[in-house]
């Protein structure tokens, strides 16, 4: 058979991803915030975007009107003011010219002693020196005036608001004050520099000597000194340097306290024998010892300059209606309204002459239009999905956790005729806002574990929160083994096994038995008495930082 060249004509069929769908694909997984902030960079980029801010639709150019300059109450104010000087120049023999008196829009608002014939002091005893500042900080100030406002606008309250001191300025206050060697400082502004926004000083001591070609014992020395600055426990390298430092400041630092500081891997997992024995102090000791490292800071940087939390804004709200059922419906907070300017793209296309000006407004009205149409189809497809979360799980938000069902993407995407990848990118960075609380919408999302009978399959959330009931029902003579934890769910009809109970267990950071055993023994020994909760310290400390280092 000879190989040689010919033509064919084929017809088939291919999904092309074009740039409108990927930019709706990409639209369907952005949060609210990241969308917020694509939205904004196409209203700068598009010229025929326009934001609706209105309630009633209109845009906002529209809706903004010319305020003016000052207000009715505002004008009366300052008739009142200039009154008295109009009326003195009246009583003249002669009415000065319109240059010669007080010409404050000439001279900047300043008046010139010059023009009194007198010393400033003298004619205006109660400030020094008229200048317009001192007009502007007082009627001025009033009539809204006042500094960091402009021509027409409200004052400015941010110009008023002390700036937040940071950990760093701070730290950089009290190394002015503490050396006077330039070297010293030189060392201290870098220690300050390797300083995290915890406190903790993170590098090594010889690196920086190296870089700075000093003496190691001087660097040391120089930290030695920082270490006292303020906040309490700042320039530490672990944790046990960093509580060491508080205690003492606290002149707590004694032999029993130095040895349970050297030791906190053993409070981490409740060894409170173990810590008796080297610690070699009674019960009582021990308790009080726990409850005194309680109250120190194991991040002493985070009082100041500590970033707030973004509070998260729900995309979906689902309220209970009279009749039993539940009402979906879009957070309109969270979901940008723009429009396209069809006059203004009208009068433009008319001016436009060139055929790259004529290019560039296509582009952009397909763009406006393609970007309208996919906010529109995800807000559409989020409520849709939402809707469909809410009807399989009913349970949930009629009766609690106990009642939420195993479900899956694939259940979801076939009861909305839509695709598993869809119903991921819809779900991810989403938020419900319900009457159980505020949730995720992957929350909704669990693996389902087998019944022990022919009864439904049971969700893995709600398994732990079953584990999570019973470890808080336990008492102290009655503490139940991940094997007794196993049975007693059984009992209730799940099948499930022992690595299974502890893996979840781990998850919900809940100790082994032994270690709640050896809780609850101190608990009832009278430690409660004294407000000792050790599950609590190793919440605070272990928690706060990683578990290496405890070690």
């Amino acid at each position: 058979m000879a190989i040689t060249p010919k033509l064919e004509l084929r017809q088939g069929q291919s999904l092309v991803m074009t740039p409108q769908l990927q930019q709706a694909i990409k639209l369907l997984q952005l949060s609210n915030l990241e969308l917020s902030a694509f939205v904004e960079a196409e209203l700068e980029r598009n010229p025929l975007l326009e934001r609706l801010d209105g309630d009633d639709g209109t845009p906002a150019s529209e809706s903004a009107e010319p305020k003016p300059a000052f207000s009715e109450s505002e004008a009366q104010e300052a008739n009142a003011i200039s009154s008295p000087a109009v009326a003195e120049a009246d009583t003249g023999s002669a009415e000065p010219d319109d240059g010669e008196w007080l010409d404050l829009e000439r001279s900047n608002g300043t008046v010139k002693s010059d023009d009194l014939d007198v010393e400033p002091q003298d004619a205006f005893p109660d400030s020094d020196g008229f200048a317009a500042d001192g007009l502007k900080d007082s009627g001025w100030a009033l009539l809204g005036r006042g500094p960091g406002s402009g021509d027409g606008e409200a004052p400015n309250l941010e110009a008023y608001v002390a700036e937040e001191r940071t950990l760093r300025d701070l730290l950089a206050e009290q190394l002015t004050l503490a050396f006077a060697d330039p070297a010293r400082r030189l060392i201290g502004q870098h220690l300050i520099d390797m300083t995290d926004e915890a406190g903790y000083l993170r590098g090594h001591l010889s690196a920086l000597a190296e870089l700075l070609g000093a003496p190691l014992s001087l660097v040391e020395e120089t930290l030695a000194v920082m270490q006292g600055f303020e906040p309490s426990g700042v320039f530490a390298r672990d944790l046990r340097e960093c509580l060491t430092l508080q205690v003492k400041e606290r002149d707590r630092c004694d032999p029993a306290m130095a040895s349970l500081l050297d030791n906190l891997n053993l409070l981490a997992v409740h060894d409170l024998s173990a810590l008796r024995r080297i610690c070699r102090v009674s019960d009582e000791d021990l308790c009080d010892m726990i409850q005194e490292v309680r109250q120190l800071n194991p991040k002493p940087g985070l009082i100041y300059g500590a970033t707030p939390a973004q509070p998260v804004v729900p995309d979906v709200l689902v309220r209970g209606l009279p009749d039993g059922s539940f009402h979906v419906e879009l957070n309109s907070e969270t979901l940008p309204r723009v429009l396209v300017n069809q006059s203004y793209y009208a009068t433009v296309s008319k001016s436009a002459t060139r055929k790259e000006d004529k290019s560039y407004l296509t582009d952009c009205m397909q763009t406006a239009n393609w970007l309208v149409k996919s906010l529109d189809q995800r807000a559409r497809t989020i409520l849709k999905v939402s809707q469909e979360i809410v009807r399989q799980q009913d349970g949930f938000f009629s009766s609690g956790v106990r009642h939420l069902r195993p479900l899956n993407l694939k259940t979801v995407a076939d009861a909305i005729f839509m695709h598993e990848s869809t119903v991921s990118r819809v779900t991810a960075n989403k938020y419900m806002s319900t009457n159980r609380g505020l949730f995720e919408l992957k929350y909704f999302f669990t693996s389902s574990i087998p019944s022990s009978g022919d009864g439904d399959a049971h969700s893995s959330e709600a398994v732990r929160h079953r584990i999570r009931e019973m470890v808080d029902a336990e008492r102290a003579s009655e503490v139940l083994s991940d094997d007794k934890i196993v049975e007693k769910l059984k009992d209730d009809g799940i099948d499930i096994a022992r690595r299974t109970v502890a893996k979840y267990r781990e998850a919900l950071r809940i100790p082994s038995s032994v270690q709640r055993r050896r809780l609850k023994r101190i608990t009832g020994n009278g430690s409660a008495a004294n407000g000792l909760d050790p599950c609590s310290v190793r919440q605070k400390l272990a928690v706060s930082l990683p578990k290496s280092d405890w070690v």
